[in-house]
């Protein structure tokens, strides 16, 4: 099988256990609920997966392989958030596939031990490769103090702008927290860009 054939039968199949998870919750469903869903078979699933939980991962991904990338490409005399808006990562139309499941299920990360596990792991794996795409940028090792901090800044900005959107999803219009997710991340990053500096003033 193609990794591009991989990739998309991955993302069905989160999707699928996100919508069961939705519906039933988490601990009412079952693996063979999830395969059954998609007309597959349960050993066939957890060739793809090693646990229910672990299904969700690829819906939690998409927006760290894209921060990923611009880290990548983060030229020296911009600041990250200009480089985000000029590269077009904070544009309405630059959203994540499945973003109603995602905001689903970062919610449910709040009440479900085995899914906060894995949101949680995705954003300490994703912190690994922030360490190396800074350290690439500022011709430092990343190992190095100054670049595990900075990583750990972007990752967590990045994780607490996503959960205060999931968790303000359903406000109205006219709401103080009726934000979209490109107007949190930009406030976080600019949190992270000015240091502690509002709190030692």
């Amino acid at each position: 099988m193609s990794d591009r054939r991989k990739h998309i039968m991955r993302t069905q199949i989160a999707r699928a256990a996100v919508d069961l998870f939705t519906a039933k919750g988490v601990s009412a469903t079952t693996g063979d609920d999830i395969a059954h869903e998609l007309g597959i078979s349960t050993r066939t699933l957890w060739r793809y997966f090693p646990s229910k939980e672990s299904c969700v991962r690829p819906l939690l991904t998409g927006g760290l392989d894209l921060m990923t990338e611009r880290l990548r490409t983060w030229p020296p005399e911009l600041s990250l958030t200009e480089h985000l808006e000029r590269s077009g990562a904070l544009a309405e139309d630059a959203g994540v596939p499945s973003m109603a499941s995602m905001i689903d299920l970062i919610r449910m990360t709040r009440t479900e031990p085995g899914l906060r596990a894995v949101w949680l792991d995705v954003h300490h794996c994703a912190e690994e490769v922030f360490a190396e795409a800074i350290a690439d940028r500022a011709g430092l090792t990343p190992d190095t103090l100054s670049v595990r901090v900075g990583a750990a800044m972007i990752n967590v900005a990045l994780r607490v702008a996503a959960e205060r959107f999931a968790d303000h999803a359903d406000h109205e219009a006219g709401d103080e927290d009726d934000k979209d997710m490109a107007d949190l991340i930009r406030a976080a990053l600019e949190v992270v860009e000015d240091g502690l500096g509002p709190f030692t003033r």
